[in-house]
């Protein structure tokens, strides 16, 4: 069983920037893709982010050019940087990973989830 622990979600103002962080623990792990989804208040579940190494990311629309992905060197920590945030941004973000990748980027584990605020 994996777990999937995130870190560095709260409240920030427009234009602010925010980091978060999650680390994967559980016996034989061999994850092939970890990344982000969010849940906005009364949204479906999106998908946010995607990395299987530093060649190989791949961002929403809504994000791209200012949220960045990245994967430590031993594979099992996330991160997401995210930049110039605005008001939309708000909701909870979950850290998800997949054993193996799939090209709808559906996953295998997923977090808690972090609360991201920006305010307006």
């Amino acid at each position: 069983q994996v777990q999937l622990v995130e870190s560095g979600g709260g409240l920030v103002q427009d234009g602010g920037s925010l980091r978060l962080s999650c680390t994967a623990s559980g016996s034989a792990l061999s994850l092939s893709v970890m990344g982000w989804y969010r849940q906005a208040p009364g949204k479906q579940r999106e998908w946010v982010a995607v990395t299987r190494d530093a060649r190989n990311t791949n961002y929403a629309d809504s994000v791209r050019g200012r949220f960045t992905i990245s994967r430590d060197n031993a594979g099992n920590t996330v991160y997401l940087q995210m930049t110039n945030l605005k008001p939309e941004d708000t909701a909870v973000y979950y850290c998800t990973a997949a054993d193996r990748f799939r090209v709808d980027y559906s996953m295998d584990y997923w977090g808690k989830g972090t609360l991201v605020t920006v305010s307006s």
